[in-house]
């Protein structure tokens, strides 16, 4: 698995969890839903102000987003 998929599904876990819709999070992050569609299906890989844009919304930090993603990616090792 690569590692914007692996991104796309820890962000869309995150998001779930906090029961929030791809056009919520889209809005707080003003990042466009479609770009949140295409970051969960692995499609597209965030930039780095995406990736500050969304952890803010989501009401963490970068790093611990990132952090969550590396995890995922040991497991796969």
């Amino acid at each position: 698995m690569k590692s914007e998929e692996i991104f796309g599904l820890v962000l869309r876990t995150i998001r779930k969890k906090q029961k929030m819709s791809q056009e919520k999070l889209a809005f707080q992050s003003n990042l466009d839903r479609t770009y949140i569609s295409m970051l969960e299906r692995g499609v597209h890989q965030p930039t780095l102000n995406s990736l500050l844009s969304l952890a803010e919304a989501l009401n963490m930090k970068a790093s611990e987003l990132v952090k969550l993603v590396e995890e995922e990616i040991a497991k796969l090792k």
